[in-house]
């Protein structure tokens, strides 16, 4: 791979297959991600050249069976419907002719429909992240980017401990290791967040036009750059929410938010409208997922059962040794805790040298039994 040292072009990057599997699929067998962030120069021509593949890349699984039947019966309608008019007005030495050129016409009406979907959902959506992009050049620490191109979360763990988990077409910017007295990251799209609790070093999430300051607690926050609000809803703990200085002149006052209460910022005009229970309005309530929903107290549970709801609350597989710990039961708390914390606790609690290990979305359980 010493090659891309080499690399001046962008079409450089393009032709390397290892390049196009790292951006469009996080697939870092070459350490990719290492060697960026190496060269400050570099970073940015790697970064145009991502941004070029990505523009490039059309993932079938974003454009539906029935929006491409829908967009073709509607193109061969109106071509029908211009053939009948044609027989109508009897001009057979034309027909062929219309024939033929209204089929061709009918791929070009269905690429330009393909064309103008593909532009509305990368092109328009890359150019609303400017201010995204303006946020993170405020910033002179090297960040990490991770974004969600699949179909269903994905966790993330922080260097601190935090766990997020990343909605799908969502990004976040964060340090390897957060150094200095504040942890900070950066976020467009939507992430549940679990906080490992450090008072003397706050933990801050730069959304669009707002910052929210944590300390340990869990949260959701959604802001992407395409829709007027940005919201943030509260499950555990407290944290409070200020306008990005950075970006904005306003004037509103910081909002602390509780257990069970959101804040819904309008983006034009930056209004903060605090909703003091989420239970009330059903915008919020019904929105909630998994993780926000199952409970984390248990008592004289299965291991096994315990496994299952961590699988659905953070979108993960446990792999774990069923023979060896079918007899096993805990009684514990993993409430306001993020899921490396939770695992930790489990395996203590298991005893008999028991540990975890973590990739992605896969979870390896080893143990020899409980104690």
């Amino acid at each position: 791979m010493q090659e891309r040292n080499n690399y001046t072009e962008i079409e450089d990057f393009l032709s390397d297959t290892s390049f196009q599997l790292w951006v469009r699929s996080k697939i870092d067998n070459q350490g990719w991600e290492e060697w960026t962030l190496e060269n400050t120069d570099r970073a940015k021509l790697v970064e145009d050249s991502r941004l070029w593949l990505l523009a490039m890349t059309v993932h079938h699984e974003e454009i539906s069976t029935n929006t491409i039947q829908s967009g073709l019966e509607s193109t061969w309608k109106k071509i029908n419907k211009k053939e009948e008019l044609l027989a109508e007005v009897k001009m057979p030495t034309l027909k062929l002719w219309q024939k033929k050129w209204l089929k061709g016409a009918a791929a070009v009406l269905f690429f330009g429909f393909l064309s103008n979907w593909f532009f509305s959902n990368h092109f328009i959506s890359t150019n609303s992240d400017s201010t995204y992009n303006k946020i993170i050049k405020a910033d002179y620490t090297e960040l990490v980017e991770q974004t969600n191109y699949s179909q269903k979360a994905q966790i993330i763990t922080l260097s601190d401990g935090s766990s997020v988990l990343l909605k799908p077409n969502s990004k976040l910017s964060y340090p390897k290791i957060f150094e200095g007295n504040t942890r900070k990251v950066f976020l467009s799209g939507e992430a549940f967040f679990e906080i490992s609790k450090n008072p003397k070093k706050p933990f801050f999430v730069y959304a669009n036009e707002i910052v929210t300051k944590v300390v340990g607690t869990s949260f959701r926050i959604k802001a992407y750059a395409d829709l007027p609000n940005v919201e943030v809803i509260v499950r555990t703990g407290k944290v409070k929410v200020r306008s990005n200085p950075t970006i904005t002149n306003s004037k509103e006052k910081e909002i602390v938010l509780l257990p069970n209460q959101a804040l819904r910022v309008t983006r034009k005009n930056l209004t903060f409208n605090k909703i003091t229970d989420i239970t009330q309005d059903e915008s919020f309530f019904h929105t909630q997922g998994n993780i926000e929903q199952l409970s984390f107290e248990f008592t004289d549970i299965p291991v096994a059962q315990i496994f299952k709801t961590i699988e659905q609350a953070y979108l993960v597989n446990i792999d774990f040794p069923l023979e060896k710990l079918k007899s096993c039961h805990l009684t514990t708390s993993l409430i306001d805790q993020p899921l490396p914390e939770k695992l930790k606790i489990i395996c203590k609690s298991i005893g008999n040298n028991t540990s975890y290990e973590m990739n992605g979305n896969q979870i390896i359980i080893t143990s020899q039994g409980c104690n």
